[in-house]
């Protein structure tokens, strides 16, 4: 998340998992499974995929997609991503997350994002005019909350949108697993950009606790603060193609991938899931030995590469083209699109080319949307779902340096 200050079936809970004080010994809990589960109010709409990722990242707008979303019906949803109880969206849009927050506990559904480390959510102690029918949490109504004193939070994107509020410690229960004193980012006032989907209560960041907006202290995210009590301090995604992935906390599923993990570093800097990709190919083509920055992020559809790398793609597709009236690049919707492969150190991994035909761009499907595109303006590449369905991924910060793995497996 670039601020302007700098996705519920349980599959595996260990027993004896208890709510204690922060400072007192707490009872490991081991692992927990978080099955995905659908958002059925959501649009698909490629643009719109490819604009909120420009303005996530603090990005401008090209002139001709900015004009295309001010007349997409008003609604640009702020973000989508994988999450717990999630099953796909057409089109694999939006996953959201059932968490329970407070004592009696109050459920939201909150989206889960590796790109940012937020988790903040509608409240109550918001205008009623700007709630358009999302779950609001309710710190009155909690007998666990309690509220800190002078902390606020603030976000702003790089289409001026905003979401801003105060701050609480309260009970979070998150696939079975609870922190009885998880920092709850309460907001006080939203932009519009963020009431348009009235399934979406919230955000629930799995990024770095560096990027938490929080001041005049930062705060933890809800992983950091039960990575002791996992068996691993660890999480994967096992994102699909049109149909239900999961996540899973403290714990590699080896009935979940194929071979061996390859492992790279990554660049915590900045507070993203950050690494170096060693090249790719295009279907049948040499592998280009081109090494390239990314980040991993379950909050972003799309796989935003270098400007020459997606050239280098779409070239090998039949009436393709750069519509810049659309943001991005467009083919005919019967395009047979041949297949992306990334690196990982020695590793390659393929993403089918039927992955990356994302969504048609008018009424009568004769034009679609590519899952690639640039991330120029944008400063590194952003390896969204388009590009994580295609493998399991582990995110492991058990080591003193964090790194990302990946595997294959059956697609």
């Amino acid at each position: 998340m670039v601020a302007s200050t700098t996705a519920v079936a349980l599959a595996a809970v260990v027993a004896g998992l208890t709510s204690a004080s922060p400072n007192a010994p707490r009872t490991k809990v081991g692992t927990f499974s978080l099955p995905q589960v659908r958002n059925p109010g959501f649009k698909k709409h490629g643009p719109a995929q490819l604009a909120k990722t420009y303005v996530k990242y603090g990005a401008s707008l090209p002139d001709g997609l900015a004009r295309t979303m001010a007349t997409f019906n008003g609604r640009f949803d702020k973000r989508d991503s994988g999450s717990a109880r999630a099953s796909p969206e057409q089109y694999d849009i939006q996953y959201l997350t059932p968490v329970e927050i407070g004592t009696p506990p109050q459920t939201l559904n909150l989206d889960v994002d590796s790109g940012s480390s937020d988790l903040w959510v509608f409240s109550t102690e918001m205008p009623a005019s700007s709630v358009k029918g999302q779950a609001q949490y309710d710190p009155s109504k909690s007998s666990t909350a309690k509220r800190v004193q002078d902390a606020t939070w603030n976000i702003t994107y790089g289409d001026n949108s905003y979401s801003e509020g105060i701050v609480y410690k309260d009970v979070v229960n998150v696939g079975g697993v609870s922190f009885d004193a998880q920092a709850v980012e309460a907001a006080t006032a939203v932009s519009q950009t963020f009431t348009t989907d009235a399934n979406d209560d919230g955000l629930l960041g799995l990024a770095f606790s560096t990027i938490n907006t929080v001041q005049p202290s930062q705060e933890k995210t809800f992983f950091d603060n039960v990575a002791s009590e996992l068996d691993a301090a660890l999480w994967t995604a096992d994102l699909k193609y049109h149909k239900s992935g999961c996540y899973d906390f403290g714990v590699i599923d080896d009935s979940k991938y194929t071979g061996q993990i390859t492992y790279t570093d990554v660049d915590s800097s900045d507070g993203f899931w950050m690494f170096d990709v060693s090249g790719y190919g295009i279907g049948n083509n040499t592998f280009q030995s081109t090494s390239f920055q990314g980040i991993a992020d379950t909050g972003t559809t799309l796989a935003m590469l270098p400007a020459q790398v997606v050239k280098a793609y779409y070239k090998q597709v039949r009436g393709a083209k750069l519509d810049n009236s659309q943001g991005g690049y467009v083919f005919p919707c019967q395009a047979n699109l041949p297949s992306f492969v990334y690196g990982v150190g020695n590793a390659r991994y393929e993403i089918p080319g039927q992955y990356i035909n994302y969504a048609p761009v008018d009424n009568d499907g004769t034009t679609c949307f590519g899952g690639i595109q640039s991330d120029a303006g944008i400063g590194f590449a952003i390896l969204g779902d388009i590009l994580l369905k295609s493998a399991f991924v582990v995110f492991d910060a058990s080591e003193n340096v964090p790194r990302l793995g990946f595997a294959k497996k059956e697609l």
